[in-house]
């Protein structure tokens, strides 16, 4: 993502959902921001992330789920708001969320992002934000050389884990959830 809008119009996820599937971009604030396929690095730890993820929550009422997948932080029942994002991994505890078979309505209870240089500020400011207001209990934004971990509720917690230092980082939602690296 850079900073540079594609249109000066603002669009909202009406419109989005008209966009054909392989337009790679998010939806925020109504402004369209356009995403460049990741590196190799970055797809292989959200595969990794993904099947460990997929391991530990099988059979258990949450689900697992590796980017693309839409999420709508504040959806509106007439389809008019303006943030669609795309995490690359996230964690869906509340079943009725994905009713629609589309995209997640309302907050993931777990969002991960893997930091690329074209989506690092976003990731740790805009979508930081975004996730907090829209009631995502844990964000991890997973860096080459350190793990950020942000428990929003019931208070604010931040948490950074050394990967030179630990190969392992604990959730502070799921007690028993530690993804190796």
């Amino acid at each position: 993502m850079s900073d540079l809008a594609l249109s000066f119009d603002t669009f909202t996820y009406k419109d989005y959902k008209d966009w054909p599937e392989d337009f790679r971009c998010e939806l925020i604030d109504g402004v369209v921001y356009m995403m460049p396929a990741p590196l190799i690095w970055h797809q292989e730890i959200v595969t990794e992330l993904g099947f460990q993820l997929r391991g530990f929550f099988k059979g258990k009422p949450c689900r697992a789920l590796v980017a693309p997948v839409d999420v709508r932080l504040f959806p509106q029942a007439d389809d008019s708001d303006d943030v669609v994002v795309q995490p690359d991994l996230v964690v869906i505890c509340d079943e009725a969320k994905l009713s629609d078979g589309k995209a997640c309505r309302g907050a993931p209870d777990l969002v991960i992002e893997i930091l690329s240089e074209s989506t690092k500020s976003h990731d740790l400011r805009l979508k930081l934000d975004l996730y907090k207001k829209a009631g995502v209990r844990e964000y991890w934004i997973v860096g080459s050389d350190a793990v950020k971990v942000c428990q929003f509720k019931p208070e604010f917690i931040e948490i950074i884990s050394d990967l030179k230092e630990t190969n392992e980082v604990k959730s502070r939602i799921f007690s028993d959830l530690a993804l190796k690296f």
